[in-house]
């Protein structure tokens, strides 16, 4: 068995391909080094114990299904980005079933605590795309927002909608872009 890895990039890509086809259950240090053709001593030299390589696979799955542009501008308005992100969510739960859902139970004691600050990372990424998009979006009604609703917490709102429908995994947005027509426009 080859010792040497190329890369922590590498690790993380097998282990998406694990979550993928078998779920997050079964990833573990054991599985990963198996994937990759390297001994179990190989992937601690990237991954101090189960926890961090779990934790990191999780951010790095999270980072795959919302691959933002780095430019909110790319949005020609904040309904095609919440279309974008529904599509997203659509698109992660074929191709890693059952991962909203199981991940977020998968740590244990401190464990929980790291990736649950994972998860609130990805999740301020989310919501600071949309905070963008909704400030450049110029089709927004002037008055729409102000000291009783500001765009902060507007996206707070939309946001609690996005992890509902991934919690229910539903992932029709016609509802919620039809309310956000009504309410900002």
């Amino acid at each position: 068995m080859n010792t040497v890895i190329t890369s922590r990039e590498a690790i993380l890509e097998k282990s998406r391909e694990i979550i993928s086809i078998q779920g997050l259950a079964a990833l573990n240090i054991r599985s990963v080094a198996s994937a990759c053709g390297v001994s179990v001593g190989s992937i601690y030299n990237y991954f101090h114990s189960k926890s961090d390589l779990t934790a990191s696979a999780v951010e790095d799955v999270w980072h795959d299904i919302f691959h933002f542009q780095e430019r909110a501008e790319d949005f020609a308005c904040f309904p095609d980005c919440l279309k974008w992100i529904f599509g997203c969510m659509k698109n992660g739960s074929e191709k890693y079933p059952g991962f909203f859902t199981f991940h977020s139970m998968s740590f244990l004691g401190e464990e929980k605590e790291d990736g649950q600050r994972l998860m609130a990372q990805s999740w301020l990424h989310i919501q600071n795309v949309l905070i963008r998009v909704l400030e450049n979006d110029q089709s927004v009604r002037p008055d729409a927002f102000g000291e009783t609703l500001t765009r902060q917490e507007f996206v707070d709102i939309i946001f609690s909608f996005i992890i509902s429908a991934l919690v229910r995994r539903n992932y029709d947005s016609r509802a919620i872009l039809e309310m956000v027509r009504r309410a900002i426009y």
